[in-house]
C-alpha cells in the first residue's frame, strides 16, 4: 500500500490515513454491538498496526536528520576549501586575478593596488576589456620609456578555446617593470597573472653598462698597445680617447690632449709652432671636414722638424665622430735594404695588435653567449611556471566539479542504498583537491629562494610504522601487500620533507601495481642509510626515466586517475635541497626500486615540538578542560563540537585576552591549549601561551595549530615546550597529541 521510493512526507501521509481508517473501523465496530471478545482483539489488532507503523515513522524522520546532518558537513568542508583557495592566492607572490565569461571572479590584493587610479574598478564583475583598456589609459604609466612595449590589448573573439594567450610588459612611472600574462582556460574562464620583472630590468641595464666600460677599457688597452698613435673625436671635434703614442708623434703637451679638447686648437698648436713642415701650404683643416662629412678618407704626409716623417689618416666613424691615426714612416724613406726589416717589425706590431683585438672579440663573444643562455633560461623558466599554473588551474576544477556532482547525487538519493557509496565518493573528491592544494603548496615553497628546512635528528623507526599506520588502507583496497621493515637506525633530515618523500614514493608504487606487494627497507652504506622502495608493479621505461620527475608527469600506460603527477616532483626538489640521492632502478613489467640516501644520526631525543609517532587512543572519554582559541568562528565551532564528542569540557575564545578572561572567571587553569598561529589584530598563539601560563604559574600543556611551518615557529617550540600540528588537522592526530601531551605532564 506504500510505495518505500516515494518521499517521506507522502509516506508519513498515506501511514496517517491508515491508522485513522483502522480507528474509525474499531469505532464502527462497537457502535454495531459487536462482541467484547471481538472488540478487544480488534484493539489489540489496531494497536499492533499503530506501533509499527509509529516505529517505520520514527525510522524514516532518523533517516531524514542523518542525511541533512551530512549535507551540512559537507557544504561546511566546502567552505573551507574555498577559504583555503582563498589563501593561497593571498600567499601567491605576483598579482593573480580569475575571469569567468570575461567578467572578474576573484583576484588578490597584489593584483587590486598595483595601478592605484583603476584600484576603484577591480570589482567582481569587471568587464575582461574593460580592465584592459582602464590599464592602457592609466596615469602611472610611463609611456616615454616604453623600449618598444606594446600595450595590453584585448584579445582576439575568434581565436578557439585554449589558445587565447597574451602577454605584454609595462613600465610604471617610479621605474618598476611589470609583465602582465592572460590566458584562456578549456573551461571558458580568463586567468591573468601580474608578475615584477624590476630586478630583472635593472639588472639587466647595470649588465649592458658593465659591458659598455668592459670595452672602453680593452679598446683603451689596444690602443695603448699600438705603435700608433690614435685618437677619437666627437662629431663636434671633442677628443674622446687617444693613446700616449699620440701625443709623442704629434709633439703635443699632454694638457692640449685632455679629454674634451677641440680638434681644431690640436691643429692650430701644431701649425703655430711649426712642428709640422707643410712646405707653405695653406691649413686644409675646413676640407678636411667637408671630406669626413662625405664620408671619405682623409691621408696627408708630414714631416716633423727633427726630420721623423709622418703618415697622418682621418677616418669618419658610424657616430659622425672621427679617428686620427699618426704613423711614423720615417724608415720608408730610407734604403731599400732596411725597408723589409722594417715592414715586418711594423706587421709584427700589427699581428700583437690584431691578436689583443681577437683575444676582445672571443671575450665578448662568450659573455653575449652567456647572456644569450641566461636570457633562454629565464624565459623556459617563465614557460615551466604558466604550464604548472595552467594544468593545476585544471586539475583543481576536475575534483571540484566532481564533488558537485557528488552533492546533486547525494540530495536526489538520501535515504537509498547508493547514498553511502556517494557520500564516500565526495569524500575522495575533496580528498583529492586537499592533496592536490598541498602538493603544490610543497612546490611553492621548495621553489622559493627563501625555502626553510628544520633539520634534526629522529628516530627513522617511528617514521616508518606511522606511514605504515597511514597506508595500510590504501594497499588493502588495491589488493596489494604492503609491508614496511622495522628500522631502529637515527637519521639527520627535514622530518616532515623526508616523511612527505617516502610516502609519495610509496603510494606511487601501490598505485602503479595491480598485483603482487611493495616493500620498503633501508641498506646501511658507510655513515649513510638508503631507505629503498621495491613493488611488482608496471615499471619504467628508459625514455619516461627521465621525465617522469618533472611536475604533473606520469609513467607511459600508467592508467587515467593513478594521480596527480606531483609526487615524484615534490621528492626531487625536497632531495635536491636537502642534499638527499634520489636513485631509480626499473624494468618495464617487472617493477621498479626507488631509493633516497640520508645521514645516518646517532640516537638521541626528539624536540619537544615533533609531532609523537603513537598509536592514538580515540575509545575513552576525554575527561579533560580544554582551552581552544580560534578566532575562526566556524573552525571555533567545528573544534569545539568535535572536542566536546570526544567528552571534553571545552573553554572556546577568539583572542588572547578573551583566553585570560575566560581562565580568570572558572579560576583554575586548563589541562591542555589549543591555539591557532594567526589571530586578529596582531595577535597569535603564542602570545596566548605565554599569558596564559603567565596567569596559571603553571607549564600548562600546550598544541599551536598552523599552517605555518617554518623554522621559527619550531624554534619557539623546542624553546617553550609547545607542539606544532599542520593543518588540515588530522583528527586522528590531534587526538593522539592531546593524549600525548596530557600524559607527559601526569607522569
Amino acid at each position: 500500500m506504500i510505495n518505500p521510493d516515494e518521499p517521506y512526507e507522502i509516506q508519513i501521509a498515506k501511514q496517517a490515513k491508515i491508522i485513522e481508517a483502522l480507528i474509525n473501523r474499531a469505532e464502527r465496530g462497537h457502535e454495531v454491538g459487536s462482541s467484547a471478545y471481538s472488540l478487544f482483539e480488534s484493539a489489540i489488532a489496531l494497536q499492533a498496526e499503530v506501533w509499527e507503523k509509529t516505529k517505520d515513522l520514527e525510522k524514516a524522520l532518523d533517516t531524514l536528520g542523518k542525511a541533512s546532518s551530512e549535507l551540512e558537513i559537507a557544504y561546511q568542508a566546502q567552505e573551507r576549501i574555498q577559504r583555503n583557495l582563498a589563501d593561497a592566492m593571498v600567499a601567491m607572490e605576483g598579482g593573480f586575478a580569475l575571469f569567468s565569461e570575461e567578467r572578474l571572479q576573484v583576484c588578490n590584493a597584489q593584483f587590486r593596488h598595483l595601478l592605484p587610479d583603476i584600484e576603484p574598478l577591480i570589482k567582481p564583475g569587471l568587464g575582461f576589456d574593460d580592465y584592459l583598456a582602464a590599464v592602457s589609459a592609466s596615469k602611472y604609466l610611463n609611456r616615454s620609456d616604453s623600449g618598444g612595449i606594446g600595450r595590453p590589448q584585448p584579445m582576439a573573439k575568434e581565436q578557439r578555446p585554449g589558445q587565447r594567450f597574451s602577454s605584454f610588459v609595462m613600465v610604471l612611472r617610479n621605474d618598476r617593470w611589470f609583465q602582465i600574462s592572460y590566458r584562456q582556460t578549456s573551461s571558458g574562464n580568463i586567468a591573468v597573472l601580474q608578475t615584477e620583472i624590476t630586478d630583472i630590468v635593472r639588472e639587466n641595464r647595470r649588465e649592458k653598462n658593465r659591458l659598455i666600460d668592459q670595452q672602453a677599457h680593452f679598446l683603451q688597452a689596444a690602443f695603448d698597445h699600438m705603435s700608433l698613435g690614435i685618437c677619437t673625436f666627437s662629431s663636434r671635434g671633442e677628443l674622446l680617447v687617444r693613446n700616449e703614442r699620440f701625443g709623442e708623434l704629434l709633439g703635443v703637451p699632454l694638457l692640449l690632449l685632455k679629454k674634451g679638447s677641440r680638434f681644431q686648437r690640436i691643429v692650430e698648436h701644431v701649425e703655430r709652432h711649426e712642428i709640422l713642415d707643410r712646405k707653405g701650404r695653406r691649413s686644409q683643416f675646413a676640407g678636411w671636414f667637408k671630406a669626413m662629412r662625405r664620408g671619405e678618407s682623409v691621408q696627408e704626409r708630414f714631416r716633423r722638424s727633427d726630420g721623423m716623417s709622418l703618415d697622418v689618416r682621418i677616418r669618419s666613424l658610424p657616430d659622425d665622430g672621427f679617428i686620427v691615426s699618426i704613423m711614423d714612416v720615417t724608415m720608408e724613406t730610407q734604403a731599400a735594404a732596411l725597408l723589409e726589416q722594417r715592414v715586418q717589425e711594423r706587421t709584427a706590431e700589427l699581428s700583437e695588435a690584431n691578436r689583443l683585438l681577437k683575444i676582445h672579440a672571443d671575450e665578448q663573444t662568450k659573455i653575449e653567449g652567456a647572456l644569450r643562455q641566461a636570457k633562454e633560461a629565464a624565459e623556459a623558466a617563465h614557460t615551466s611556471k604558466t604550464r604548472f599554473l595552467a594544468a593545476a588551474s585544471h586539475d583543481l576544477l576536475q575534483p571540484i566539479n566532481a564533488a558537485k556532482l557528488y552533492l546533486s547525487m547525494l540530495t536526489e538519493t538520501a535515504g537509498q542504498p547508493g547514498a553511502k557509496d556517494v557520500v564516500s565518493r565526495l569524500n575522495r573528491s575533496f580528498t583529492s583537491i586537499e592533496s592536490l592544494l598541498q602538493a603544490l603548496l610543497d612546490i611553492s615553497r621548495l621553489d622559493s629562494s627563501g625555502a626553510e628546512f628544520n633539520i634534526t635528528s629522529f628516530d627513522l623507526g617511528s617514521l616508518l610504522q606511522g606511514l605504515a599506520e597511514d597506508l595500510a588502507p590504501l594497499a588493502t583496497e588495491k589488493g596489494i601487500s604492503l609491508r614496511i621493515v622495522p628500522s631502529t637506525r637515527w637519521v639527520t633530515s627535514d622530518q616532515r620533507y623526508l616523511m612527505r618523500c617516502i610516502q609519495n614514493l610509496v603510494v606511487n608504487a601501490i598505485q602503479y601495481t595491480e598485483r603482487g606487494r611493495v616493500l620498503v627497507g633501508c641498506r646501511p652504506r658507510g655513515d649513510r642509510l638508503r631507505i629503498e622502495v621495491w613493488d611488482t608493479g608496471i615499471g619504467i621505461s628508459e625514455e619516461d626515466q627521465t621525465r617522469i620527475f618533472n611536475e604533473f608527469t606520469r609513467a607511459s600506460g600508467a592508467e587515467r586517475g593513478t594521480g596527480m603527477g606531483l609526487g615524484l616532483s615534490i621528492v626531487e626538489r625536497a632531495c635536491r635541497h636537502l642534499d638527499h640521492p634520489v636513485r631509480l632502478v626499473s624494468q618495464p613489467g617487472r617493477g621498479s626500486v626507488f631509493s633516497i640516501t640520508v645521514p645516518l644520526a646517532a640516537p638521541g631525543r626528539a624536540s619537544a615540538c615533533e609531532n609523537p609517532m603513537i598509536e592514538p587512543m580515540l575509545d575513552g572519554s576525554l575527561d579533560l578542560i580544554v582551552m581552544v582559541v580560534e578566532n575562526d568562528a566556524d573552525e571555533l565551532h567545528a573544534m569545539t563540537q568535535i572536542l566536546e564528542s570526544w567528552g571534553a569540557s571545552v573553554l572556546a575564545a577568539g583572542s588572547t585576552a578573551d583566553a585570560a578572561a575566560l581562565m580568570q572567571e572558572i579560576g583554575t587553569a586548563p589541562d591542555i591549549l589549543l591555539a591557532d598561529y594567526q589571530l586578529d589584530d596582531g595577535d597569535n598563539g603564542v602570545e596566548t601561551i605565554r599569558t596564559l601560563r603567565a596567569l596559571a604559574g603553571v607549564e600548562i600543556p600546550a598544541v599551536i595549530v598552523s599552517a605555518n611551518r617554518q623554522r621559527e615557529l619550531l624554534r619557539l617550540g623546542n624553546e617553550m615546550s609547545f607542539a606544532v600540528l599542520a593543518k588540515p588537522v588530522q583528527l586522528v592526530r590531534l587526538r593522539a597529541l592531546i593524549d600525548w601531551k596530557t600524559r607527559a605532564r601526569v607522569a
